[in-house]
């Protein structure tokens, strides 16, 4: 080992010696932690080392050796895993969590949310819930977040929401639609080529975002030859939302026929479908995001989530979180809720019958928590393992606090044990963005101020004190 200190992750002298070094040529050595590293090649390594370069995984292995200038982490007691990433969620309605905890349906959320609260925002408000969203979810694990911003009423709000995820450092992947109703000023989406060149940097990637049908909000949102087209031209990736039951799967069999699917294109949800559609999904390698707890507690078409059919047509989706409004906005929920239900669905299925269920397992969620999530948003060349080469999107779990000890299984303490309460440290790009516990950079009372300030505008509430009860 280096002759150098060995410090903890929690240690505050530790972030103060790796932000004391240059971004591009420091190098920092987790050692001694249990690395699982969502690469098939690589596996896990208990105990392992991983070492990182600026802002780049530069080695897994055990016993590395890192140079007398690294900063040396003892990791033991830890786990090391690739950060999640959510493939899905609609960031700006954060201030509104939980106002309605026991949506009755879909078509309950989308009068209230995108026909009632989405007309009154303005770019202040998209700022304020999409940088909320970025820095819980870089609290909870999650390093790059696909916020699928279907609130874009002016130029403005899309460029409020982009520098939101900016400033909140995370690998951030806008997917930019136009608003289901109300008053807009119809810039999309031809604002699409600019909006590329604000997502130019390392850490912004641009989508297109549409819906399945014209059934919700009319043709102008469906995906279709012309949507297609345009995210063509610009060469960005496409995520179509909405996309259940019989009108998505005939949708899905046209889009086939007009080979307007492959891996570019993302479909959410996925829920009800025909299987002549999942072939043609399977088929053309689109991929697939599901939203566990969206499809089970709105009760979405069939209600449950389509691990089963996708696996079947040889997808392996990624997860998402979805709508804050009505649901936890945590991975670690999306992998047990997933994992809890297909479970149960496969015994159901074999009871009685004498056939062996057909059960995923916890180290199958991780994989869609992580690299089939990368892959999903377009960017598993980037993320979603711990592969030498790839970007430092790097979480330290602490395994033996009161709600994990003892550790026993690395992927079954992360994905049936951990919470937010674990993730001590996160590194995106390299870069410290939560340690100690803590999300760093963050002015917390004057962003809890903000966000009580669009809460009660939106909702029409009366102000009240924002101070924290702790």
């Amino acid at each position: 080992m280096p002759s150098v200190p060995v410090l903890r992750p929690t240690d505050p002298t530790a972030l103060r010696e790796i932000r004391a070094r240059p971004g591009d040529r420091r190098r920092i050595l987790f050692t001694n932690g249990a690395v699982v590293t969502m690469d098939p090649d690589l596996g896990a390594l208990d105990p392992g080392d991983v070492l990182i370069e600026g802002d780049t995984v530069l080695a897994v292995g055990r016993r590395l050796e890192a140079g007398t200038d690294a900063v040396v982490i003892d990791a033991t007691g830890c786990v090391l895993t690739p950060g999640f990433v959510d493939t899905h969620r609609h960031a700006w309605q954060a201030p509104l969590r939980r106002s309605m905890p026991d949506v009755e349906d879909l078509a309950a959320y989308v009068t209230t949310t995108l026909a009632g609260h989405a007309p009154a925002y303005g770019p202040e408000d998209m700022y304020v819930g999409t940088r909320l969203a970025a820095l819980s979810a870089i609290d909870g694990g999650v390093t790059c977040l696909l916020d699928f911003s279907h609130n874009s009423r002016s130029a403005a709000h899309s460029d409020a929401a982009i520098q939101a995820l900016a400033d909140a450092g995370i690998r951030g992947v806008h997917a930019s639609m136009a608003p289901h109703f109300g008053q807009w000023d119809g810039q999309w989406p031809r604002d699409l080529g600019r909006l590329r060149e604000r997502c130019s940097g390392p850490l912004l990637t641009l989508r297109l975002a549409a819906l399945a049908t014209d059934e919700i909000a009319g043709p102008r949102l469906a995906y279709g030859p012309e949507l297609a087209r345009v995210a063509r031209e610009l060469d960005i990736g496409v995520s179509v939302d909405a996309v259940l039951g019989a009108s998505s799967s005939h949708a899905v069999r046209a889009w086939a026929g007009q080979d307007l699917l492959g891996p570019w294109v993302t479909l959410i949800h996925a829920t009800g479908l025909a299987d002549d559609a999942w072939k043609a999904i399977g088929g053309t390698g689109t991929t697939v995001s599901l939203a566990p707890t969206s499809d089970a507690q709105i009760g979405l078409e069939t209600a449950i989530p389509a691990v089963d059919e996708a696996l079947a047509a040889g997808v392996r989706p990624g997860l998402s979180t979805d709508v804050e409004v009505a649901l936890a906005g945590d991975m670690f929920t999306q992998m047990r809720t997933l994992h809890t239900v297909q479970r149960m669905r496969a015994v159901h299925g074999a009871y009685g019958t004498g056939r062996t269920p057909d059960r995923i397992g916890v180290r199958d969620v991780l994989d869609f928590a992580t690299l089939q999530g990368a892959r999903t948003n377009g960017l598993d060349p980037v993320t979603g393992s711990l592969t030498p080469g790839k970007k430092a999107d790097l979480l330290v779990i602490t395994a033996e606090e009161l709600n994990n000890m003892p550790l026993n299984d690395p992927v079954g303490t992360v994905v049936l044990g951990a919470d937010a309460r674990n993730v001590v440290t996160v590194l995106i790009n390299g870069e410290p963005r939560k340690w100690g516990g803590r999300v760093l950079d963050t002015d917390l009372a004057g962003l809890r101020t903000r966000v009580h300030e669009t809460r009660n505008r939106i909702l029409g509430r009366k102000p009240h004190p924002t101070r924290s009860p702790v």
